[in-house]
């Protein structure tokens, strides 16, 4: 590095897929950047992030990095590319555009994208050029449905006490989220209140994973019986007195009947349900039970499992009967999404009425032409894809693969890598990263607006997903329309103006904004968000406050079986005698989705694909530490390497992480076992809820 280089510091804001949405501090190096490190000044993050965040630098200046369009010459997948400029490949997609649109109507369009950033310019553009054009809109699946509908459905509202409160818990309990791997400062702020205040830590997750292994009191269950320990904790707190009977009368709606509804729900029967032994159930009980300050942070593990939504709901439940809702470091808390107030109309447009709506997470099955799937409309024949890369991350793998080599599907990927997904597509662009273009973003696992300022100039050829949008809607004719023609940051102001949040150049002095309501509103002193005031311990499942699919999609999976207080919901794909083990695809701690797989060192700390099983279930199989294994149920199979691993119950599996389909044996990646079926109420796909078997190679 030149000695005279100009070494400056910058504020930024994490991009990615991840509820902690770190403030940031940049060092940037003339035009690139250095280490990046967490804003100390943001009491959140404070001044903690993640590894791979730290590590941009490597990420941005990757010689894989995508630097040009790129035209495919061969068939399709071939790997055979030419170059192409920017103004050539932006008329060939409307010439594309036009045609499909011309043949089968505005529908047979499916512009598709989801968080592989998270900024509210970048990622939602998309959306209004979707719904200017009256192209088929995304029903989004992928990511919250079960565990945002069942937290709602409790409190009617999406929104919980300061998350920076955990700091002044005496019990935090993490529930469903490995937070060490995938929210590095909830550990922050639970580490402060036991070193600060003798706080307990309590972790529930279903392998002894790094998070777990931090805890006072770590609880290792079977995948999707949440429910039932959540049960059987709220059967205890009643039975031994530990209750807030006051509390629960002036907040709740039943609290009578769901306390009956509980005699049956005992230590005993949750033991038999989840693995866990009974005094490991009245431990927890009894901890919460005594320890009002106890702060619930649940996670995303929630929306995994088909019977999630029930999950999150039964474990909401929990500081209600203790009355932890009353006091500070007390409570639930999953995300803060509600108290932002953001209009974005501007950015994403108007729906166009009448238009269908495609689940993002049954892509493979409308790629190959399931008319359910397709809503009883025209094929999918032409698709615009940025921020996701569905032919790894999408269930269904097989399914999916088939649909993106049809001959007559024209794609479009816009990206910073040749993902899986750019390796079919017909037209490849390269992409801005976070550094390079300016946007705003809002955590949903704390309460500050952030913005994201442009730091360094992109590659010369490397344009943001702004300019694609505003390019199309000029040669597709509808660039007149609202929202277009403005910059960036010309959006973001009007964001900032429409939402009461001030201005672009309050938030370039002050870098983010704490929306963080008062306790009395975080808390639910003046009432809970439903209607009546109260929190509802009896779930109306056909009428949850958030999330409601589209008319045209309805609601989805079993909702007339759902229990209205919580129980065990038996609807998990269950291991049967073909199918003995349950799966279930958690997070790799370097990986975030498939986002730095290519990344040299999160490569390095990742290794190959490989599978936990317990060392019974191993000898069980003839199957040692190392070997090659195969997993495979009706999807199809997947290769892997075995790891030994007794922190998991004797018939679960994990495989961690989004490797690249390429670096499975075979080229099938581990989404080939995973299923597409809709969960209940509100769709999503149920990526920890997996049958298999699994056999040595």
């Amino acid at each position: 590095m030149n000695a005279h280089t100009k070494t400056t510091m910058a504020a930024s804001a994490c991009p990615h897929d991840c509820p902690s949405v770190c403030a940031l501090e940049v060092e940037v190096v003339g035009n690139t950047i250095g280490r990046v490190r967490g804003a100390k000044s943001n009491t959140y993050t404070d001044g903690v992030i993640c590894a791979k965040v730290a590590r941009y630098a490597e990420r941005l200046n990757h010689p894989d990095r995508l630097l040009e369009p790129r035209i495919c010459k061969g068939a399709k997948g071939s790997g055979e590319w030419g170059s192409i400029s920017w103004e050539a490949a932006l008329d060939l997609i409307a010439e594309k555009f036009l045609a499909a649109e011309a043949k089968f109507g505005a529908e047979t369009v499916w512009p598709y994208f989801y968080a592989g950033t998270m900024g509210l310019v970048q990622r939602d553009s998309i959306q209004r050029l979707r719904h200017a054009k009256g192209y088929s809109g995304q029903f989004d699946t992928i990511c919250v449905n079960n565990a945002w509908t069942g937290f709602s459905a409790a409190t009617g509202k999406l929104m919980g006490p300061d998350p920076r409160e955990m700091a002044k818990a005496d019990c935090v309990v993490i529930w469903g989220t490995n937070a060490v791997a995938t929210q590095i400062n909830v550990m922050t702020h639970a580490v402060k209140a036991r070193k600060e205040r003798g706080a307990k830590i309590v972790v529930i997750d279903i392998y002894e994973n790094d998070t777990v292994k931090q805890a006072d009191l770590g609880l290792v269950l079977k995948p999707g019986t949440d429910a039932a320990l959540a049960c059987a904790v709220m059967h205890v707190l009643f039975r031994d007195g530990m209750a807030d009977r006051e509390y629960m009368s002036r907040y709740s709606d039943l609290p009578e009947e769901f306390e009956a509804h509980l005699q049956s729900r005992t230590p005993e029967w949750a033991a038999d349900i989840t693995g866990l032994s009974v005094e490991e159930i009245e431990a927890f009980a009894h901890l919460v039970g005594i320890t009002k300050k106890s702060y619930f942070r649940l996670g995303y593990g929630f929306t995994r499992t088909r019977n999630g939504a029930v999950a999150m709901h039964a474990a909401t439940c929990i500081p209600t009967v203790t009355g932890a809702w009353q006091v500070e470091g007390g409570g639930a808390m999953h995300s803060n999404a509600d108290i932002y107030g953001m209009d974005s109309s501007f950015i994403k447009g108007t729906i166009s009425p009448g238009i269908r709506s495609l689940d993002q997470s049954k892509i493979g099955r409308i790629l190959t032409g399931d008319q359910h799937a397709l809503g009883n409309g025209p094929p999918v024949t032409a698709m615009l894809i940025q921020n996701t890369n569905p032919m790894n991350v999408c269930p269904e793998q097989a399914l999916v693969k088939q649909g993106f080599a049809r001959e007559d599907l024209f794609v479009v990927v816009h990206e910073q890598f040749m993902t899986e997904t750019a390796q079919v597509a017909d037209l490849v662009l390269p992409a801005t990263m976070f550094v390079e273009h300016d946007d705003i973003y809002r955590g949903g696992g704390h309460q500050h607006i952030l913005l994201g300022p442009k730091l360094v100039d992109a590659p010369e050829h490397c344009r943001e997903n702004l300019f694609v949008i505003e390019e199309l809607a000029k040669r597709l004719g509808v660039a007149h329309q609202p929202g277009f023609g403005l910059s960036s940051n010309e959006l973001i102001d009007d964001l900032l103006r429409r939402s009461n949040r001030g201005t672009l150049e309050d938030i370039r002095r002050d870098k983010w904004i704490d929306c963080q309501p008062g306790f009395d509103t975080s808390h639910y002193i003046n009432g809970f968000g439903h209607a009546d005031g109260k929190f509802h311990f009896k779930a109306d499942w056909q009428n949850v406050p958030w999330g409601r699919p589209p008319k045209d999609v309805g609601l989805q999976g079993a909702v007339e079986t759902m229990p209205t207080f919580p129980d065990q919901w038996d609807v998990l794909e269950e291991a049967d005698s073909a199918h003995p083990y349950r799966l279930a695809t958690s997070p790799a701690r370097s990986f975030l989705n498939s986002s730095f797989s290519e990344t040299p060192s999160s490569r390095k700390k990742e290794g190959v694909p490989k599978v936990m099983m317990h060392p019974n279930a191993a000898n069980r199989e003839g199957i040692a530490e190392g070997e090659r294994v195969r997993l495979s149920n009706e999807r199809g199979a997947v290769i892997l390497h075995a790891v030994l691993f007794d922190g998991l119950k004797e018939n679960v599996l994990i495989a961690e992480g989004l490797h690249k389909n390429a670096d499975h044996e075979g080229g099938a990646g581990i989404n080939t076992l995973t299923g597409a079926d809709a969960t209940a109420p509100h769709g999503g796909a149920a990526f920890h809820d997996v049958h298999v078997r699994i056999e040595r190679l």
